[in-house]
């Protein structure tokens, strides 16, 4: 998608462009000044116009950004000197922005605020829509710039975003940097092996790349149901621990000054934002600790007292000699090449053949050809002083001052000279901005090519299907239409199987959702696609999770070894109901045609088993006893055979147990035994009239769990093998 970034250098922004970059999105950036003061990540387009400009609509328009993200409270623009001034100016731009983007832009527009619009004294987190009472004219500012977005929000219906970010700190790279409360406590620690703290001062510490993380998932999640999120670690650490903590990655004597102070507190809850998007899993403070420190040891001369970024003398001294030798070299060549066509211009003075050879208009075209208007100028001065030395070895210099053919000579030499040397310059100008344009378009060509790729893999995909005729709709449809012809009790484990071959994939699963937080193993045709476990927490699977919860397919296009490489889910009602998992799957198959063939066949697969579905809940009152939950013999009989020939197949397990008990006592067993089942387990009788459990995914082993809980309340059981059966 198309990303615009509106703010000013910093950490901040530039790890945010790498992480949009890595991602594969196309980077835009509205730099809010004229001048670049400090270096950007490369982006696509840059555009160097400050926040008051009058073609910020055009910028949008231009652009037509999927998502823009204005940096906000942490734009460098602002330097918040004089509060009062910069609070009027940062106002005025967000409004120009807001309304630049209502008239030209589209998509999220995303501001980014700061925990500085509440004070410090809140005993609890503070949640999003708490009322805001800041302690200073920024934080004033930023309260009343999210009222802004909101009122524009709700006026003008547009997709308008805050969120708003704790105590952010990050690994500062110079003295500059050094910004937040983390780097101040490590810089004077090394400085002057004191680190001075507020008693009783609490907040959360945010790390630069976790809040990067969490901004990207809110960026590609377009079904956010909320204006104004809490950005938190919503780990507490009090100004004392963190000095501790850096005490001892120091390594060094340092003596920590605590000031009396009243009791202060601001941390922002992120519950709403982690029940949404799930835990960005923030890192640990001790770790980022070490790495300032290590990084302030490691670049101490980049840490110096006003000294930033100095260089060490030496260093400096070659630096402008090399300059100075190098601007130096066309004026030292003008020089050198004068005094050959000095000797030549006076041998040829009084030579029968090269006596109108004019040596000096041929030395100022050299160096205009080659150098330009400049040199071409010092030359013509050289020539003019030439040529007035040679006329008063026959003339007085007053003469040859008052010889009107000296002018016309003059200005024919300057004349040509400097023409030809604007021409040269014009010619070299017209180079560079061609060089500049070739680069854009071979920027642009290189854009164009990966999307043709995508393009032609998705063509070689689909002349496969139509020439081959193995991946079709019509031979997808044919193939699980075969569903239909197995019993209700079996329509699921034969799933898997066919998923497996119109997937070419060996490893196929299927999951069924137990509750809102967990997925049960179904069936299953490797041991590879049983990997995951018999029971997962589906919600806790970060991006595969957010890819299914979005009726998206998900593709592992990361490889990451802890998930399958294609996952889908189907859904009932907007409930997610199963999960289809594939792992063995090739790198050239997992493709956006691939992906909607799994779409297909989920589909197919849903209206088999709703079928089914439907056949049972009609059949419901003829397949349990009449007042319990234990199934009729012929019911429990089919239901039995389908696990026992899906097990042999390998496509899932299951273990039957034999229940001693009294016929005469089923109804009042029943109840008991029920609770100590599963979901997913079921108990019935068979043609010999005895009692049995059907443990649904269970080995032998696990079956142990369930014999030991039936033995609590007072009932034996045991593991009947297949041939009992």
């Amino acid at each position: 998608m198309n990303v615009l970034l509106i703010g000013g250098a910093g950490t901040l922004i530039n790890n945010l462009i790498i992480k949009l970059k890595k991602e594969g999105h196309r980077v835009c950036l509205l730099t809010g000044s004229r001048f670049d003061r400090m270096p950007y990540q490369k982006v696509f387009e840059k555009y160097n116009f400050t926040y008051d400009s009058n073609c910020l609509a055009e910028v949008f328009a231009s652009v037509r950004p999927d998502v823009t993200i204005f940096m906000g409270a942490f734009d460098t623009n602002y330097h918040w000197i004089q509060a009062s001034a910069e609070a009027v100016k940062y106002s005025t731009n967000l409004m120009n922005l807001l309304m630049s983007y209502a008239e030209g832009g589209r998509g999220r527009f995303i501001y980014l605020s700061s925990a500085e619009v509440y004070n410090n004294k809140h005993t609890e987190d503070i949640l999003e829509y708490d009322s805001f009472d800041p302690s200073d004219i920024r934080g004033m500012v930023f309260a009343q710039s999210e009222e802004l977005c909101d009122s524009y929000r709700n006026n003008l219906k547009k997709d308008i975003m805050v969120l708003r970010l704790d105590t952010l700190y990050s690994i500062p790279r110079e003295r500059r940097n050094v910004n937040d409360i983390c780097s101040k406590m490590c810089l004077e620690a090394l400085e002057s092996h004191k680190i001075t703290v507020q008693d009783n001062n609490t907040f959360s510490l945010l790390y630069e790349t976790d809040a990067i993380e969490a901004i990207y998932r809110v960026m590609v999640n377009r079904n956010s149901l909320s204006f104004t999120y809490n950005i938190s670690s919503s780990r507490e650490i009090t100004g004392l621990q963190l000095a501790e903590m850096i005490k001892k990655e120091v390594k060094e004597d340092v003596e920590i000054i605590t000031l009396p102070a009243e009791k202060s507190r601001r941390v922002l809850s992120n519950v709403l934002y982690e029940s949404e998007f799930g835990n960005p899993r923030f890192c640990e403070e001790q770790m980022i600790v070490q790495k300032v420190i290590d990084s302030m040891k490691k670049n101490q001369h980049l840490f110096k007292r006003n000294k930033v970024a100095e260089v060490p003398l030496k260093e400096r001294v070659f630096k402008k000699i090399g300059w100075l030798l190098r601007a130096m070299v066309p004026f030292v060549e003008n020089l050198i090449a004068f005094i050959p066509f000095f000797m030549l211009n006076n041998r040829a003075a009084g030579s029968e053949h090269f006596a109108r050879l004019d040596f000096y208009l041929l030395y100022v075209l050299l160096f205009a050809i080659v150098y330009g208007q400049q040199q071409a100028c010092i030359s013509a001065i050289l020539a003019v002083a030439g040529f007035y030395f040679r006329q008063t070895y026959d003339r007085t210099g007053f003469e040859v001052m008052l010889d009107t053919n000296t002018y016309v000579w003059i200005a024919q030499l300057f004349i040509l000279g400097l023409t030809v040397g604007y021409m040269r310059d014009r010619i070299r100008q017209m180079q560079k901005e061609n060089e500049q344009e070739q680069e854009f378009l071979e920027m642009q060509l290189s854009d164009i090519q990966d999307i043709n790729n995508s393009n032609v893999r998705v063509k070689d995909a689909l002349e496969t299907q139509i020439v081959n005729q193995n991946d079709s709709v019509g031979k997808i449809y044919s193939i699980t239409s075969a569903l239909e012809q197995y019993s209700p009790d079996e329509v699921l484990f034969y799933a898997a199987e066919i998923v497996a071959t119109l997937t070419k994939s060996k490893d196929v699963a299927i999951y069924t959702i137990s509750n809102s937080a967990y997925a049960r193993l179904f069936s299953s045709t490797s041991k590879k696609a049983r990997m995951l476990g018999k029971s997962i927490q589906y919600t806790q699977m970060g991006e595969v999770y957010e890819q299914l919860s979005q009726q998206k397919v998900y593709i592992n296009r990361k490889m990451d070894e802890r998930y399958p490489l294609m996952a889908n889910a189907i859904f009932e009602n907007d409930k997610m109901e199963m999960m289809i998992m594939i792992w063995g799957i090739s790198w050239e198959n997992m493709t956006l045609g691939q992906a909607n063939q799994l779409v297909i066949i989920s589909s197919l697969i849903q209206n088999a088993v709703l079928r089914a579905n439907r056949y049972m809940s009609v059949l419901e009152n003829q397949r349990y006893v009449e007042g319990t939950q234990i199934m009729e013999t012929e019911a429990f009989t089919s239901l039995l055979r389908a696990y026992l020939s899906a097990r042999d197949k390998g496509l899932t397990e299951c273990t039957v147990l034999h229940i001693e008990t009294h016929q005469e006592d089923y109804m009042k067993v029943a109840p008991v035994l029920i609770e100590k089942l599963r979901q997913s387990d079921y108990m019935g009788t068979l043609e010999d009239g005895e009692l049995y459990a059907l443990l649904s995914n269970t080995d032998d082993e696990d079956a142990q769990y369930v014999i030991g809980r039936f033995a609590e309340v007072g009932y034996n059981s045991c593991i009947v093998g297949n041939g009992e059966v």
